[in-house]
C-alpha cells in the first residue's frame, strides 16, 4: 500500500470554514475511488489530507481528472476559498508497520 499526502495552507481565520467543509465528507465515493484508506487532519494554519492506496498517485489522478464528477468541483472550488495556494504533494519517505504476530512490548 502506498499513501499520498496533500497539505494546503489555511488562510488566516479559515479554519472554521475548513472544518466545515470536512464535516460534510468526501465529495466523491471512497471505496469506488480505489482507496484503502483516507483520513484529514487539520492544525491552526494547515489541513493535511492523507491517500493509502495500491497506486495511489493514479488513483488521486483519475478522481482529479473526471470532468463527470461535479461534487468534486464544487468542493475543490469551496476549498479554494479557504487555501492559500494550491497543496504540496508530500510522498512518503519512511515508514514502519509493527509485524503481525510480534507481541505487546509491554509483556
Amino acid at each position: 500500500m502506498e499513501r499520498l499526502v496533500l497539505i494546503a495552507s489555511l488562510k488566516p481565520g479559515a479554519e472554521a470554514a475548513a472544518a466545515e467543509l470536512i464535516a460534510e465528507g468526501p465529495p466523491f465515493d471512497l471505496e469506488r475511488s480505489g482507496f484503502d484508506r483516507h483520513g484529514i487532519y487539520m492544525s491552526s494554519g494547515q489541513v493535511v489530507f492523507v491517500f493509502e492506496a495500491h497506486e495511489v498517485e493514479w488513483a488521486v489522478d483519475a478522481l482529479i481528472d473526471d470532468p463527470f464528477n461535479g461534487m468534486l468541483s464544487d468542493a475543490l472550488e469551496r476549498w479554494r476559498l479557504v487555501v492559500e495556494e494550491p497543496p504540496r504533494i508530500a510522498r512518503e519517505r519512511f515508514s514502519w508497520t509493527r509485524p503481525p504476530n510480534s507481541g505487546d512490548p509491554q509483556t
